[in-house]
């Protein structure tokens, strides 16, 4: 007796199966510059699974692109890109999948502040007058899961504050700012004051 399975999609840690429990998921209702992004962020080895799974093209196509890759003739950023429009435009639209590519080349490649992070309002307790605890900040936004990585990101330089990176736990308020907007690696938010 032959048994069909179905074949599991690792998620974008390229390791576990894609899982929302996990938080390395493409969530399929997600906004297409999310989406784009997400895609962006899979290895260059786990990209052809995603492009044997996820896309129309045959084995050999994507052979194909495959040895263009290893002789260096096609660069793997050109095929994730075309990776990350095929499965924006499957769930969304073409020119959803065109925005999410401009989004991501804007934000990701040339580090312009994006329009639609997610925006939260202060804390009351990361404040003290005009000092406010980055490190408590970034874990209440939810951009670090705790303390220990909060503290962690900031001594790397991983954490910019309005444009300036920012290796203290304590920041001082510049007179009359209104909001923080804050990088770490990829991720944003605003925070107003």
């Amino acid at each position: 007796q032959i048994v069909a399975t179905t074949p599991l999609l690792e998620g974008l840690d390229g390791v576990e199966k894609m899982s929302k429990s996990k938080n390395n998921y493409i969530g399929i209702t997600e906004a297409p510059e999310v989406m784009y992004r997400k895609v962006m962020q899979i290895s260059d080895e786990i990209m052809w699974r995603y492009y044997e799974l996820l896309t129309d093209l045959s084995l050999e196509q994507i052979a194909e692109k495959k040895r263009q890759v290893a002789s260096s003739a096609v660069h793997p950023m050109d095929c994730k890109h075309e990776l990350a429009h095929t499965i924006v435009a499957g769930f969304h639209s073409e020119d959803a999948a065109d925005q999410g590519g401009a989004t991501f080349k804007k934000v990701v490649q040339q580090g312009q502040v994006p329009e639609d992070m997610p925006e939260f309002d202060l804390p009351d307790e990361t404040r003290d007058g005009s000092i406010v605890r980055i490190d408590k900040v970034l874990r209440a936004v939810g951009l670090c899961k705790s303390g220990g990585e909060a503290n962690r990101k900031l001594k790397e330089g991983a954490v910019d504050v309005n444009g300036e990176r920012c290796q203290e736990m304590s920041y001082e308020l510049p007179a009359g700012a209104r909001e923080l907007v804050i990088r770490m690696g990829k991720k944003w938010a605003r925070v107003r004051l």
